[in-house]
Order: C-alpha cells, then structure tokens, then sequence
C-alpha cells in the first residue's frame, strides 16, 4: 500500500496478469474477513497490446475498439480522433442500451467526446463477459438514424468580457507571461486566429450559437464541454501556455473547438469571453437543480447578454431558486442533424478553410517570433544586495515559498498592525497571503510586484514598534 511508504524508499513496477489481479484481491479481500495472512504471488507477465479487441467498420458501420484501464475499468472509443457529433450520438445511444440491459458487476458509465468508459467490479464481472454484452449492443444499434434523445435548451445569461476574467489575464500577465499571443485580450485572440473582421463578430457568433453539451464534469463540478452544433459557429483557439494559476468560477471560454463553463474558481487555459451563472449547486434544491448539476448531456446552451452588474444579482439568486431559466424541452435528431450539414455543406466548407488558414498563419507567426517554443524564465537566484546588513531594530519578512509577488499591500514608511497582510505571494495556483508578525514601520520593500521569489528571500523589512 502506498501508504505504508517512506521518504526514501523506491517504486518499482511490473506487469501482471488480468487473471493475477483478480486473484490477488480476492485474496486481500478473504484477508480482511479472517485476519490471516494469505501468500500472493506474481509471475512477471509479457507486455501486449492495449487493445484487447476491435469491430470493424464493415460490420458496425464505424470500427470499435476496446482498451482495458487496469483491472476494473475498461474503454470503448468509436472512430478516428475527430470531433464528431455522429460518434457521440453513439456513445450516447451505446450508454443507453446498456442502462436498459443492465449486467450485474457494472458500476459507472462515463461518456467522452468519442468514447464510453465503463467501470466494472472484477471479481463479480469478468472483461470476457463484458466485452461480449459490449458486443450485443453494438450489433443491436442498428438504425441510428432514426433514433431521437431527449433534449433540452437552456438559456444562460452572459456577462460579455466580464470583469473577473480581465482580472484574471491581469494577474497571468504580472506573474506568468506578459507577452502572451492571447494577451491583453482573449476575445481580441479569437478574432484574430480565426480570421473575423471584428469583436463584434466574435460576439454575434458566441451569442447566435447552441451549443451542444457533450460531456460533463470537464475537470469538475458539472462543468460542461460543449461544441456549436453549426460548424459556422465553431470557433477555435489554442489554450494557454503555460496555464493560467487563476480563473473565476463560472467563467466561460474556448479551448481548441470546444466551450466550458468553469464549476469552480481554480486554474484554467481556455481562452474567456465572458461570465456566467453557477453550474452546480450542492446546498440545496430548487427548479432547476433537482441534482447538484444544472446541465445533461446533449442539452443545447443559448446564451444571452446582460451586464456584470446584472450578473453578480443573478449569482447571488440564482442558487437560491430566485432567478428562473428558461428552459424549452425539444428532441435531438440524428437524421434531422445531418440533413442540416448537407443542406449547408457548401457555406460550412467556406467557413472551415478560412478558419483553418486563419489558424495556420498565426501559428506561423508564433514559429517566426519564437513564440511556438515559450520557456518560463524562472531565476529564483538570489539577490546581489543579499549580502546588505538589516538594519538595527527591523527584522525581515522572507516568503515562505518559491512563487511571484502577485501585491505588495504596504508602501515604504507606512505604520502597520499586528497581522496586516503586507505581501500577497502566488504559487503553486494559489495566493498566499503574509502577514505582519508584528506591528511596526516598512522600512524597505525588498521584493516589488510582479518580482518572482525562492523560499526564504525577503520581502519586507520591518521596523518593529518598541513594547
């Protein structure tokens, strides 16, 4: 058990058996029944493949292949790796069957872009026997093109470039990268990497989109991924590099041809264009979070504009069930769908090449500048002044950790009291704040904002008050 190691000790890997490890925690199961010993051994088994099974297209109508994860977990993926709406209109229809023909031992399903990943008990279920269920539901998906799911459209007000996500690219140019292609403005990026004339047109486009929710979750809390179920309305955009420390809960952005909405303020890469409601809600229920989730897969999101002002009175209602959504229950059609992509094929394919050409040109620029191979400079030396002598009667406030001054909070000469933060450091994707241990006088700031710091640099001399 990795909890029984020490600072020291060393990991070593080797292959085993399916079978192996099946018996091995039956084994530790009986273990934990008697409380007696009971010998496992491992015969170091031969590496194989990491498919252990594969339809073929002629059969299925796309191929499909099977991935074991460990012991317990096992993958579906359909198709070639690309964004297609058919693909997981079948992962869909595949997690439905297999919810209407349950198999005793079958946990979890948990629906990718492309692919259905199943978790499974291994000593109740075997893979043989899933495989071969995974089977008979392939063959039974027969006539796709007529099936509807359920769907719904949810619209979600949109504080357009909210204020939180410029706080944010602020707080990526001090600490992280200043010169970013996607700085100062990300809304300014998209427009560019995608060859539209205006921000205005990346707006029209953002808010004239539905976008398809195809999965959940995206990292956590519910946080949808979503795509325009029209191709016209795909925008496409890299993702930070390297990734932002700070993004606020619910903030909205795209990354390469998908959208998220953020569940919870954390770290990010997505490029932003704007704000919106909460996407999960574990304090109570009400008319929209009868789970703690608001959104499913394949609902439609339409968003709508409102002010940053408006916005905060939205977040501060809506979880508690005084802001009402609007919601239209509909169906998703497959058929329907892509007699849509045929009828404006000629349009899409337009749309398409400008955009790819758009993209291949910026990523052009970015090889010419050197920009295609960004390094963070990260020289934490110390200080030459170092060796300066504090001054009698201050002591020195020194950063606990390697990070960037993300604020100084102090001016030189000002009286602080016992426990007033005076620094702010951000590392390691979080903000930490340092506090005065005492009340005193800043005699010097060693450290401005923006500077990057190793553990133990100073920050600040404090000239201590006399008890």
């Amino acid at each position: 058990k990795l909890g029984q190691l020490h600072a020291g000790d060393k990991v070593r890997f080797r292959p085993v058996t399916l079978e192996q490890a099946v018996a091995a925690e039956s084994k530790q199961l009986a273990m934990l029944q008697d409380l007696r010993p009971k010998p496992i051994d491992f015969n170091r088994a031969e590496l194989t493949s990491a498919i252990v099974k594969t339809l073929p297209a002629a059969e299925i109508g796309v191929e499909v292949v099977y991935r074991p994860s460990g012991d317990k977990y096992l993958l579906v993926e359909y198709g070639p790796q690309v964004l297609d709406i058919e693909l997981r209109f079948r992962v869909h229809a595949l997690m439905l069957w297999l919810q209407q023909n349950p198999l005793d031992g079958l946990m979890e399903l948990t629906p990718g872009i492309r692919s259905l990943q199943l978790h499974y008990d291994s000593q109740q279920l075997s893979r043989q026997s899933l495989l071969d269920h995974l089977e008979q539901g392939e063959r039974s998906l027969t006539d796709l093109e007529s099936m509807e799911l359920p769907s719904r459209t949810v619209h979600l007000p949109l504080s357009w470039d909210d204020e939180a996500c410029r706080l944010a690219i602020d707080k990526y140019m001090q600490s992280v990268r200043a010169d970013a292609p996607w700085c100062p403005s990300n809304i300014e990026f998209i427009r560019r990497i995608n060859g539209l004339d205006s921000i205005d047109d990346v707006k029209r486009i953002v808010f004239e989109a539905s976008y398809l929710v195809m999965g959940l979750g995206d990292v956590y809390l519910g946080a949808p991924v979503a795509t325009p179920l029209d191709p016209r309305h795909r925008l496409v955009t890299t993702k930070y590099n390297p990734a932002r420390t700070w993004t606020a809960e619910n903030s909205v952005g795209i990354g390469g041809a998908y959208l998220c909405v953020y569940g919870m303020e954390g770290p990010g890469g997505y490029q932003f264009v704007g704000r919106t409601l909460q996407m999960w809600n574990r304090d109570r229920s009400t008319r929209e979070f009868t789970q703690p989730w608001l959104l499913r897969f394949f609902d439609q999101i339409r968003f709508y504009p409102v002010s940053a002002e408006d916005l905060a009175q939205i977040r501060e209602d809506f979880p508690k069930g005084r802001y009402p959504l609007k919601i239209e229950e509909t169906r998703f059609s497959l058929s329907q769908y892509k007699d849509f992509l045929r009828q404006h094929a000629t349009e899409i394919d337009e749309f398409v090449q400008h955009r790819n050409q758009s993209f291949d040109d910026e990523l052009q620029q970015w090889i010419e500048s050197g920009q295609i191979h960004f390094e963070a400079n990260q020289n934490l030396a110390i200080d030459e002044d170092s060796e300066e002598q504090l001054p009698d009667q201050c002591i020195s406030i020194d950063s606990p950790v390697a990070g960037n001054v993300w604020e100084v909070m102090v001016k030189d000469g000002q009286d602080v009291a016992d426990g007033e933060t005076l620094v702010v450091i951000e590392s390691m994707k979080m903000e930490i704040q340092i506090d005065a241990p005492h009340a005193g006088i800043v005699h010097a700031i060693r450290k401005p904002a923006g500077a990057q710091v190793n553990a133990g640099q100073p920050l600040i001399w404090l000239e201590v008050h006399e008890a």
